[in-house]
């Protein structure tokens, strides 16, 4: 139990901490590099947790994250169900927690304008990148973060460091995929603002529940077979 409750509090920083940084600061409408402090905001929620609770459940704090390791050899098939509930329920609380901080903004807050960090693609959002894009982004985007941590914590791999590279890998990420889909590489991390935003957000979280454990799938695989890892 410890385990899952690790990753249930794992996610719901994770969301509550990166999807904070899009709906409570307001950097997209004061600065042209806001993605940045986006980037940064869920890297370093990541490299935080994995050594605040990595030495507990490993820090999946994401559904992908948790098929990846599992297809690897290194994941029961109980645990994963386990950690896939306990990211999922975390998820939705730090989304909740989030919806109660911008709900107590002087003048309100507008969730169909000024949203919560939802997750989306097409016209009305970012760049306004089509489906295909949004698919090989999320794709693309999980598959290089799971092979970083799957390498980063592998045995002939693992060094005091790998939490930090393991942030910084989705620093980078998000850098690059903001203006697609708004990055998730993170089923949890989608489902949670997508509730309390409704409307296209729930229409299109069908890609993120979808896409990204295919990403995490294909590395977990290439490690099971041996030709990533010593």
């Amino acid at each position: 139990m410890k385990r899952y409750l690790a990753e249930f509090i794992g996610t719901a920083v994770l969301v509550l901490f990166g999807c904070g940084s899009v709906a409570v600061t307001g950097f997209a409408a004061v600065s042209p590099v806001w993605f940045l402090a986006v980037a940064f905001a869920f890297g370093l929620s990541v490299a935080t947790m994995a050594y605040g609770i990595g030495p507990i459940s490993g820090c999946h704090i994401n559904p992908a994250v948790s098929v990846g390791v599992w297809a690897a050899g290194r994941l029961p098939t109980g645990d994963l169900i386990a950690y896939i509930i306990s990211q999922v329920l975390g998820g939705i609380v730090g989304a909740a927690l989030l919806y109660l901080i911008v709900s107590g903004k002087i003048g309100g807050h507008d969730l169909a304008t000024a949203g919560l960090g939802q997750n989306g693609w097409g016209e009305g959002y970012g760049g306004g990148y089509g489906l295909s894009s949004a698919i090989l982004a999320e794709l693309i985007g999980t598959f290089v973060f799971l092979v970083v941590i799957l390498g980063a914590t592998s045995k002939a791999g693992a060094t005091p460091v790998a939490g930090l590279a393991i942030g910084l890998t989705l620093v980078l990420i998000h850098i690059v995929f903001i203006p697609v889909t708004g990055v998730s590489v993170n089923p949890a991390r989608s489902i949670g603002p997508a509730l309390f935003v409704g409307g296209k957000a729930i229409e299109q979280l069908w890609l993120f529940i979808v896409i990204p454990p295919i990403g995490g799938l294909l590395a977990g695989l290439l490690f099971r077979a041996k030709l990533l890892e010593d």
